[in-house]
């Protein structure tokens, strides 16, 4: 089992920044790579950035190319994301999720979730 609790979330204004933290636990030599992923009321979960924990490969989806970063540290307990020139579409619940596959975008590869948290962005 991989316990994951992520942190950081809140309401901030448009362009602000927010940096979300995931604490992972566990049986972390299972897991290849981590993930964040978003979903917004009356929508479907979104892939929003992957990293592997090996070589720190990254991957971001194309909505927040060049504004979110994903990060880890070495010890394979923190995963971060920080996100920078937040949108109103940017809002929704954002969850860390953790894979045994290297560097999927698919929600179906990630087989322990966090209980998510709440990002909100005023116009």
């Amino acid at each position: 089992q991989v316990q994951l609790v992520e942190s950081g979330g809140g309401l901030v204004q448009t362009g602000g920044s927010l940096r979300l933290s995931c604490a992972v636990s566990g049986r972390t030599f299972s897991s290849r790579s981590m993930g964040w992923f978003r979903q917004a009321p009356g929508k479907e979960r979104e892939f929003v950035a992957v990293i592997s924990w090996s070589s720190g490969t990254t991957s971001y989806a194309d909505s927040v190319k060049g504004r979110f970063t994903i990060s880890r540290d070495n010890g394979k307990t923190t995963v971060y994301l920080q996100m920078n020139g937040l949108k109103p579409e940017d809002t929704a619940v954002y969850y860390c999720a953790a894979s045994s596959y290297a560097l999927s975008r698919s929600s179906y590869d990630f087989g322990y979730w966090g209980q998510g948290t709440q990002v909100t962005v005023s116009s």
